[in-house]
C-alpha cells in the first residue's frame, strides 16, 4: 500500500474527515492497531467503517501537529468510550447473569454480564475488561486500588 499523506477536518456532519491532495473523504474512523497495550501508536484510518479500507496508519499520534490530533483523539474517545470502574457497589449472581452496580469516572453505572461467558478478561495481573450483555466495556485499571471488599465481589470472576 501507498503511504498517503492525510489531513484531517471536522466533516460538515461532526465526523471526522480526511483529505489527500485532490480526494477527500468526509468520514473516516480511527482505530486503535493495539488498543491496550499501545493506544496512542499505529492508529489506522480507514474510510467508513472498522472494516472499511485503510487509508493510512499514524505510527504515533505525538507527531502529529496539536489540532491534527486533536481531531483523531476525539475520534478514538467516540469509537474506544470505556468508563473506568473506580468502585463496586455490589454485584449479585441470579440466573445465570451477573448484575453490577459500579461507580466510574463517567457516573454511576449499572451493568449486566452472562455468567457463562467469558465477559470478564485479564488484561495483566491487575487489569481488567469487563464486557457486559450489550457489549458495553468497562476496565478495573487496578483491582489493588479497590477495597478488600470491593476484590472479594471480583471473585467469582477471576
Amino acid at each position: 500500500m501507498e503511504e498517503k499523506t492525510l489531513t484531517y477536518f471536522e466533516s460538515s456532519g461532526g465526523f471526522l474527515g480526511a483529505r489527500s491532495g485532490e480526494e477527500e473523504y468526509t468520514r473516516v474512523r480511527a482505530v486503535r492497531l493495539f488498543p491496550f497495550s499501545d493506544p496512542d501508536k499505529y492508529i489506522s484510518i480507514r474510510v467508513g467503517s472498522e472494516a472499511g479500507e485503510e487509508l493510512a496508519v499514524i505510527r504515533d499520534l505525538t507527531e502529529l501537529a496539536p489540532e491534527q490530533r486533536e481531531l483523531i483523539e476525539h475520534d478514538l474517545e467516540l469509537n474506544y468510550f470505556m468508563p473506568v470502574i473506580n468502585k463496586i457497589i455490589s454485584i449479585k449472581d441470579e440466573y445465570g447473569y451477573a448484575y453490577f452496580h459500579v461507580m466510574t469516572d463517567k457516573g454511576e453505572v449499572k451493568f449486566t454480564i452472562n455468567m457463562g461467558g467469558t465477559n470478564v478478561s485479564k488484561l495483566s495481573e491487575t487489569r481488567l475488561l469487563i464486557t457486559d450483555i450489550n457489549e458495553n466495556r468497562f476496565e478495573i485499571r487496578d483491582v489493588r486500588e479497590l477495597t478488600p471488599a470491593e476484590q472479594r465481589k471480583l471473585d467469582l470472576f477471576l
